[in-house]
């Protein structure tokens, strides 16, 4: 493995913001620590790239210990890059400049060579002259992205790297970075709390809540086959409804009865909550489950439905826009649960 943390602690005073934090990333791909804000993922960055210590538990980079308890690394000899939330770009150097900044062990021709380089890489060299403040948002934080790739660090760490931009160009530029980084066969790490920003970039995703990881999954997984309650509230969006359990992986529910992962080991007669996403409501007029529209939200392609059952049951439903309702109607729905999950009911 590339990147591994093994139980690692760090304290603030009483406080333990990450709190036996283990992960591995493969050389080459690119994870994500993602959750809400305080769950300890920036300061999990942080003791990666050697600007906390560790309190207990061990990082190692290709092999080689970067911290523990009795030993840290600093961060100059870690091989790490780190594309910062407010980029932290130099406003009196050029673009060029900028990137070749970290390449002091290079001469000057060598320097320049390089910074050129990545900046194609890029889509940034015909701004090399520009200074920041000539530079859009997006522009600006290809430039640090540049930069950190610069000396060929053995990973890449980017803290929150898209906050600050309109959602649209966020969108955009998320793809863009993790173009680059596969293109140059880069590992890294990023941190955010947007999960849409994780699933574009990141091919591993860790869902973090107070200081630990729930689970450290593909988006696929985590979105389909959430291993916790918290992680299936956290990631997209679902509701859920009360059924109990009548054989092994089947639970009777108001919309009958339906297969559901993760209560093989469950007692008949357990009383469950049942996860549907907004995909496994389908609608259907020849139904005869009837439900009525409490809200909508016009998607362009789709509206999200929000749909109240006869018992008060609220359900989510994506439904093509050329099925258009009105509020209090009653449409037909079945269920098409393929990745259904059941927790225990709280």
């Amino acid at each position: 493995m590339w990147l591994e943390l093994e139980n690692v602690v760090r304290r603030f005073g009483e406080r333990s913001a990450v709190n036996g934090l283990s992960m591995r990333l493969a050389k080459g791909s690119i994870g994500c620590l993602l959750g809400p804000s305080g769950c300890g993922k920036t300061t999990a960055l942080r003791c990666i790239a050697g600007f906390e210590p560790v309190d207990v538990g061990v990082i190692r980079a290709h092999g080689r210990v970067l911290a523990s308890e009795n030993f840290q690394s600093p961060p100059e000899s870690r091989q790490i890059g780190m594309v910062f939330q407010d980029y932290a770009l130099f406003p009196h150097l050029t673009v060029l400049d900028n990137v070749a900044f970290g390449l002091h062990r290079l001469d000057r021709s060598k320097r320049k060579r390089r910074a050129e380089e990545i900046l194609e890489t890029v889509g940034l060299a015909e701004h090399r002259s520009h200074y920041p403040h000539q530079l859009s948002g997006g522009q600006q934080q290809r430039v640090a992205l540049a930069r950190a790739l610069a000396p060929e660090p053995e990973i890449v760490l980017l803290d929150e790297p898209f906050s600050s931009l309109d959602v649209e160009l966020r969108e955009r530029l998320s793809v863009e970075v993790r173009s680059v980084l596969k293109t140059l066969n880069t590992t890294a790490l990023l941190v955010t709390h947007d999960q849409q920003e994780a699933f574009a970039v990141a091919d591993v995703v860790g869902v973090m809540r107070d200081g630990k990881l729930e689970q450290w999954d593909t988006p696929y997984q985590l979105y389909h086959r959430p291993e916790t309650r918290f992680v299936a509230d956290f990631i997209g969006q679902g509701v859920f409804i009360p059924g109990e359990i009548v054989a092994a992986g089947s639970v009777r529910t108001e919309l009958g009865v339906v297969r559901a992962n993760g209560n093989g080991q469950w007692q008949t007669g357990r009383q469950v909550d049942l996860l549907l996403r907004p995909d496994d409501v389908i609608h259907d007029d020849a139904s005869t489950l009837r439900a009525e529209v409490c809200q909508r939200a016009f998607r362009g392609a789709e509206f999200l439905y929000t749909l109240k059952l006869a018992s008060g049951v609220q359900l989510l439903s994506l439904v093509p826009s050329h099925h258009d309702h009105a509020v209090g109607e009653q449409i037909g729905i079945r269920i098409e649960p393929d990745h259904v999950v059941a927790f225990a009911r709280d």
